[in-house]
């Protein structure tokens, strides 16, 4: 590593994003994907015990005076605009501050608000904590995102963030089984069962916070912030981790990056970067994040009410539709994630997209002609969420790694801030109405609303959309404070085992 002072700042030349990249699949990334990735899994658990228990805490002898209307409508908004609100500000001291910390501090305000609710003895503090669990869930999503794309090789990156973001679903199918036994008063008490569903929140993430002290900083990002010594510690360690692992030396690295050290980019080159310099990547994140938001709302937000109104399925029993339509979200980016790296973005992305749409449009038609029942509905949105899933995990990835590093948390935060409001506002105002009316003409165009903007956003995507595949992130996108044009060498698939230190100061 050759750095040189400058006037405000140093100038080095590194070999360590190329060193990251032609890192073999080892345990220690293992460690990542688990220390990082489990919490999209209590997102999931969140949102659905929340929507499940909704009905046992407006009942009599729940402990709390709230009515379901108040579960499902104002703590389901206040917790959405708490991650709205977590994903700016947590996203843009993620880029201040380091990945590292902020991935600690909002685990950790996410289980303190988890823990809190578990208590909450009046309307007011289950409103309250229900906004900071969302707060802390909103700045997960900018910290774990920037740190996983630029800790994972990018040969594995697309399929990695993938099934992480897909692992959401895995926590809503724990959140539908969970609220079936925590519910069940022949068990647990009318005022204990739907405490304790919270309480294991909190204990699960206590155990994830355990496992992300071993997680270490970015070294990218301690390299454009003037620490390139504990960078040169952490990527070194790696090395000697898998080296040992695979029991044979890496492969040389070939790459090297220049950049001129800074502390901070200011909110104006922030905004200049991402709309003005990257602006036809900017409507690409735009499209993407607004079309996965409205088909899943298209779908989600009357699920229950669809299939008690029109097929006479009880109340009761929607959970297990429900779990049967989150195992096909998962599916689908465990499934098509590798393809994301092989057969390339572009294609993948606009496909999956394409795809959801037209079944969803197909899905509508079938329901319009009064052909489906509750099991061949659940079918067609199964078909349907397996590639939506993907797409809409898809544009988690796309906006993680299509621009520079020192934008990377605050653009991530913007784009799902956007594309959570327009879930959790727009989304609610549109579709609660159509969807409950009992009407098939309304609930028709519901699901044709969703399918077209999420068709519109795969067009987009087919000639918008980035060939990020195998790339290092800063041949993507270089670095704000780059020096060199361009990278000398092609970081992404190459690197070396170890790099020299020299330091020239004026």
């Amino acid at each position: 590593m050759a750095i040189a002072q400058a006037e405000s700042g140093r100038t080095v030349t590194t070999s360590i994003p190329a060193r990251l990249d032609r890192l073999p699949w080892s345990r220690w990334h293992w460690t990542i994907v688990i220390g990082l990735g489990t919490v999209w899994i209590l997102d999931g658990l969140e949102v659905t015990v929340v929507g499940n228990i909704a009905g046992r805490l407006s009942e009599p002898g729940s402990g709390l005076p709230i009515t379901s209307g108040e579960v499902t409508g104002i703590a389901a908004a206040l917790y959405v605009a708490g991650a709205c609100l977590g994903a700016l500000f947590w996203g843009r001291l993620t880029d201040i501050w380091g990945r590292k910390k902020l991935f600690m501090i909002t685990l950790a305000v996410y289980l303190g608000a988890t823990a809190l609710t578990a208590i909450a003895f009046d309307t007011w503090w289950f409103f309250l904590f229900r906004f900071l669990t969302g707060f802390g869930i909103g700045g997960e999503y900018a910290a774990i995102n920037s740190a996983i794309d630029e800790l994972i090789p990018a040969k594995y990156r697309g399929r990695v963030d993938l099934m992480i973001n897909g692992s959401f679903w895995l926590g809503a199918i724990g959140g539908s089984l969970l609220s079936i036994v925590a519910l069940d008063t022949a068990i647990f008490p009318a005022d204990v069962g739907w405490r304790l569903t919270f309480a294991l929140g909190a204990v699960l993430s206590l155990v994830i916070l355990l496992v992300r002290r071993h997680v270490p900083e970015s070294p990218r990002w301690l390299l454009i912030h003037g620490r390139e010594e504990e960078a040169e510690h952490i990527v070194s360690t790696i090395e000697r981790q898998v080296e040992a692992e695979k029991g044979e030396p890496l492969p040389r690295a070939e790459g090297e990056l220049t950049i001129h050290q800074r502390k901070n980019v200011t909110f104006l080159e922030i905004g200049r970067t991402v709309f003005a310099r990257y602006r036809r990547r900017a409507v690409l994140g735009f499209s993407l994040f607004i079309g996965q938001a409205f088909l899943y709302n298209a779908i989600t937000f009357g699920f229950g009410a669809i299939l008690t109104k029109f097929f006479d399925v009880p109340s009761g029993s929607t959970g297990y539709y429900f779990a049967v339509i989150a195992l096909g979200n998962f599916l689908g980016p465990l499934l098509l994630g590798k393809l994301f790296d092989t057969v390339g973005r572009r294609v993948m992305i606009s496909g999956t997209y394409l795809l959801s749409g037209l079944l969803l449009f197909g899905t509508a038609w079938l329901f319009d002609q009064g052909t489906l029942n509750a099991t061949t509905l659940t079918a067609c949105w199964c078909a349907v969420l397996f590639f939506a899933s993907a797409g809409a995990s898809s544009a988690y990835l796309t906006v993680s790694e299509i621009f520079p590093m020192e934008t990377r948390a605050m653009s991530i935060a913007f784009f799902y801030a956007l594309g959570t409001a327009a879930g959790g506002i727009s989304g609610p105002l549109l579709f609660a109405d159509l969807t409950s009316t009992g009407k098939v003409g309304d609930t028709v165009l519901a699901f044709q609303i969703g399918a077209g903007l999420m068709c519109a956003a795969g067009l987009v995507a087919a000639f918008l959309a980035v060939r990020a595949e195998r790339r290092s992130l800063e041949d993507i996108a270089q670095p704000l404070t780059a020096s060199s044009s361009q990278l000398k060498g092609t970081g992404a698939t190459t690197g070396t085992a170890s790099s020299s230190s020299s330091t020239a100061t004026a």
